[in-house]
Order: C-alpha cells, then structure tokens, then sequence
C-alpha cells in the first residue's frame, strides 16, 4: 500500500476501459477492484487496479495455445 499511487474514477475507468458508471455499479454491488473512500470520494490504489486487472487476464484469456 504504501508507494501505490491514489487514483480517482476518472483514472481508473481511463486505465480500464470501463466506463465510470460501470465503476460505480460494480462498487455497489462489491464488484470490481479495490476501492476506498477518502471523505467523500470514492479512490482506488493502483497496486489493487493492477491486481485486479492481472485476475482479469488470468481468468479470461483464451487462445494463444503453443501446441
């Protein structure tokens, strides 16, 4: 955590590719990366974006079979 740059929404759904409505909806329904709030903002740690964005790829990735 300590060292992880702070990211706002706009950050992450510009990193992402997931629109910021999107954001708000996953982090309603616990979904999505990591988030905090600072206040009354709502903020991401880029180590948790990338995290999550790692699992995406684990998790989704097809094709490329060397065989």
């Amino acid at each position: 955590m300590v060292g992880s740059k702070v990211m706002k929404l706009r950050e992450v759904s510009e990193r992402t590719g997931v629109p910021e409505a999107t954001l708000r909806w996953w982090r309603h329904v616990d979904r999505g990366p990591k988030s905090f709030t600072i206040g009354r903002r709502v903020a991401y740690l880029e180590s948790d974006v990338d995290a999550w964005l790692a699992g995406q790829y684990s998790t989704g990735v097809r094709g490329g079979d060397a065989a």
